[in-house]
């Protein structure tokens, strides 16, 4: 199975050759990965080098002429150290990009805080009008990919992580899929932390809900989910990035009801012990174990 970077890789290749508005941004990241695009569509596939303001700058501008950007780096590098430009050259001045990130929010921890980034979609959260997408397989990532780059002029993120479920979920846009049913609570996963939430439910009288985009929130999805199990609100929200960073939007949903949430994800706390992927979320819990004792706790 290839990766959702390769995944992205391929298919921006492919729409590069397709569509003349297409306009590729690159800050040295998997530069070398799109040097076969690069040769064919020279004006439109552009590497600032390691230049993230100039990155997202470049991006807006060329919005301004009526083009469709992607930009692309670590998330650390494309969300939160040129925010300031996200802020003012895509969101103050109307335009929109598509922003697809790696890295997640550790998939590289051997490199330290600097290549980390759990708040990335938090930090979005403080722009108006974004859609976010946090796809668990490649083949969401294709989906999504396609469905950024077709979606008018809005901005949109798309975050790709190493980590990633073993089979895609037919998704739809913005929409939640149920795969999994049951009456005891509702527990919503997040992207590339469905095969750990699976594993945790296993034989726990639970609807699992998966969500391969997170903004806008499908509200009407939540809702119908608890309905269908007579409405009882108990929600379990598995984020794989800063812990609640959707909790506005599940208490926005069911703000009409009695409910309660238990918001699961990356801490704020800083681990400073920077070892393989499997053993941060072994240390944040979200592993299957950490994951089945926390859920089991609050369900039952």
């Amino acid at each position: 199975m290839d990766t959702m970077r390769e995944r992205f890789v391929d298919v921006t290749t492919r729409l590069l050759d397709e569509d003349p508005r297409l306009a590729l941004v690159l800050a040295d990241i998997t530069a070398a990965s799109f040097d076969p695009a690069h040769e064919r569509h020279p004006d439109r596939v552009v590497n600032v080098g390691i230049r993230e303001q100039l990155l997202i700058g470049a991006a807006g501008g060329l919005a301004l002429t009526g083009m469709r950007p992607i930009a692309h780096t670590f998330a650390s590098f494309l969300v939160e150290r040129p925010f300031e430009q996200v802020k003012l050259s895509l969101s103050h001045q109307g335009v929109g990009a598509v922003l697809v990130s790696a890295g997640g929010s550790y998939d590289n921890p051997a490199a330290g805080r600097t290549h980390m980034a759990p708040g990335d979609v938090a930090l979005l959260d403080t722009l108006p009008d974004w859609t976010v997408h946090v796809p668990g397989h490649p083949e969401e990532a294709e989906r999504l990919l396609r469905h950024a780059y077709a979606d008018g002029d809005r901005n949109v993120y798309v975050r790709l992580s190493a980590q990633q479920n073993e089979t895609p979920v037919a998704i739809e846009p913005g929409r939640l899929t149920a795969v999994r049913t049951g009456r005891g609570g509702v527990v919503v996963a997040v992207g590339p932390v469905l095969d750990a939430v699976l594993a945790a439910t296993e034989g726990l009288d639970a609807t699992v809900l998966y969500a391969a985009t997170v903004r806008p929130f499908d509200r009407a999805g939540l809702r119908a989910a608890l309905d269908a199990h007579g409405g009882r609100g108990d929600v379990v929200l598995v984020e794989p990035y800063l812990a609640g960073t959707s909790a506005h939007a599940v208490h926005e949903a069911l703000a009409d009801r009695p409910h309660r949430l238990l918001a699961l994800g990356v801490p704020r706390a800083e681990h400073r012990h920077y070892g393989s992927m499997a053993e941060h979320l072994a240390a944040y819990g979200l592993d299957a174990a950490g994951l089945r004792e926390r859920i089991g706790t609050f369900l039952w």
